[in-house]
């Protein structure tokens, strides 16, 4: 699909298509479980989504729990304007800091830390425990979970 004028803006989490999520997070029931309690961000080429982002409120702070790009438009650009999107929005709506939970290798991780985000924990075992079938990348098992976190008072 070729890509048009990109959208990005707020939706309604209901609005996603749950496919486009399940790029992200391949555990339906967790998807579902999350979704009604998120903000929901997409990124739009003409009526499409092509990217989406859920992010759950929580206090003065907020957790990205989910953010997928279609495949076809993937290592785009399409993420990485999304993720500046709703990390600006997150400032302006008050959040002090935005945080996540990601593998511990794969693109994702180069991916977040360019947009400014730090790691600050490790979980271990949190994808064995979490995830009821494996989840591989690369060839090699997920396993930890790292925590990253972006402070959104520094411009």
């Amino acid at each position: 699909m070729p890509m048009k004028q990109l959208l990005l803006q707020s939706v309604a989490t209901v609005r996603i298509p749950q496919s486009l999520l399940l790029e992200a997070d391949p555990d339906v029931a967790k998807v579902e479980a999350y979704r009604s309690r998120c903000l929901g961000f997409a990124a739009m080429n003409e009526h499409d989504f092509v990217g989406a982002c859920l992010v759950e409120p929580q206090g003065q702070q907020a957790e990205l729990l989910n953010i997928a790009v279609t495949p076809e438009l993937q290592g785009q650009g399409v993420g990485a304007q999304l993720l500046k999107y709703v990390i600006n929005d997150c400032r302006h709506s008050g959040f002090s800091r935005l945080y996540l939970g990601t593998g511990t290798f794969g693109h994702q991780l180069g991916f977040y830390q360019r947009a400014g985000f730090r790691v600050i924990d490790i979980e271990k075992d949190y994808f064995l425990e979490q995830y009821a079938q494996p989840i591989w990348e690369n060839g090699i098992q997920h396993k930890d979970r790292l925590i990253l976190s972006i402070n959104l008072a520094e411009e």
